[in-house]
């Protein structure tokens, strides 16, 4: 069994000389033999996502990830003052981040209203008694708890009024575990390699610290470390993956926001809880990485969101910055032979001279 980081465009084994678009078979594209292990990945449900950030601590823990805070400084506690966020972003030595959201919008409770003592006399302000049912407290009441009026929540489309409705949004993210992965295709020493899981995996001894990866990541995933150089991301506990156990992430996580195993099972699981929360009037719920036509091919790690990427910090459309590659190869090698073709001709017509 052999490992390649090579892209199959440039070792001949794909036809359509591609980096992008759908790859059912990552494993066998990087060289595994066809009794490989199935792919594995993580969808992550940030509807029931509590913002506890055990799979962060899990994280650490596990992978002996150094302390810092959300400037990437290590062994310092760090408190952002912005919000309970204090990890801030993906780092090196942050391999899982749980984001929050605040979301604000102004709400029209349909109360009702009650005039200064004589306001009614000056037709300032109906009384209680003149305005009948239309304002009594029983519609009121009936109007404020009506379910499907509270359950509405577009943070867009703002209302008059002075209460507020408010609303968190949680969501862990991690290494997206590509497809069609840039750093893999980028990597000059080999330290990034294809698993037989399909997950994407960075050996510290090998890298020597170039950090091509790190612009060649549509997602910002991947990091350096400020000591030495090299580069850090998720390995979807690989070492666990070996020996039959689930990544610490999904397993400390307390209401299976995240949840781990095969990646086909995943999906299909995943597309049932959209139309679940579809059907209960949830509009703004959609998955984030699971078609497997985007710019990456697809993610071994895709997510349902409630809003778009972007309130998320994720990109609306990543593409895999290889995915022309092919082209500009073809294009430098025309022009390669242009140039050839023009200097023996300048050659070989001072010889007639």
């Amino acid at each position: 069994m052999t490992i390649s980081s090579a892209s199959p465009a440039f070792t001949g084994r794909d036809p359509q000389n591609r980096l992008y678009g759908p790859l059912p078979d990552v494993q066998g594209e990087a060289g595994y033999e066809p009794e490989h292990p199935k792919r594995v990945g993580f969808f992550t449900d940030t509807s029931v996502c509590i913002g506890c950030k055990a799979c962060e601590v899990a994280c650490k823990e596990w992978n002996f990830l150094p302390m810092d805070d959300s400037h990437g400084k290590r062994d310092v506690i760090g408190l952002s003052g912005m919000s309970y966020d204090n990890t801030g972003q993906l780092g090196a030595n942050s391999w899982r981040h749980v984001a929050f959201i605040e979301q604000t919008r102004t709400v029209d409770l349909p109360m009702p209203t009650f005039g200064r003592p004589g306001d009614d006399r000056q037709d300032s302000g109906p009384s209680p008694a003149e305005a009948g049912e239309d304002v009594s407290l029983a519609d009121a009441q009936q109007s404020v708890l009506n379910a499907e009026a509270l359950s509405e929540y577009d943070p867009q489309t703002g209302q008059s009024g002075t209460d507020k409705q408010i609303r968190w949004l949680m969501s862990s993210d991690v290494c997206k575990h590509c497809t069609h992965a840039g750093c893999l295709d980028v990597c000059p020493t080999g330290a990034l390699f294809r698993t037989e899981y399909g997950t994407v995996v960075v050996q510290g001894d090998i890298c020597n610290g170039c950090g091509y990866c790190v612009p060649s990541c549509p997602y910002g995933v991947i990091d350096q470390r400020k000591d030495d150089g090299r580069v850090f991301k998720c390995t979807m506990c690989y070492d666990r993956l070996t020996d039959g156990k689930e990544p610490a992430c999904a397993t400390a996580c307390p209401t299976q926001s995240i949840q781990f195993g095969d990646l086909d099972e995943l999906q299909a699981r995943a597309d049932a809880r959209l139309a679940t929360l579809k059907s209960q009037g949830v509009e703004t719920a959609r998955l984030y990485g699971r078609d497997e036509n985007d710019g990456v091919g697809g993610a071994g790690a895709f997510f349902l969101l409630l809003d778009e990427p972007e309130v998320y910090g994720l990109p609306p459309d990543p593409v895999v910055t290889t995915r022309d590659l092919p082209a500009m190869w073809k294009s430098a090698g025309a022009a390669a032979v242009m140039m050839v073709g023009v200097a023996l001709s300048a050659i070989l017509g001072s010889r007639r001279r």
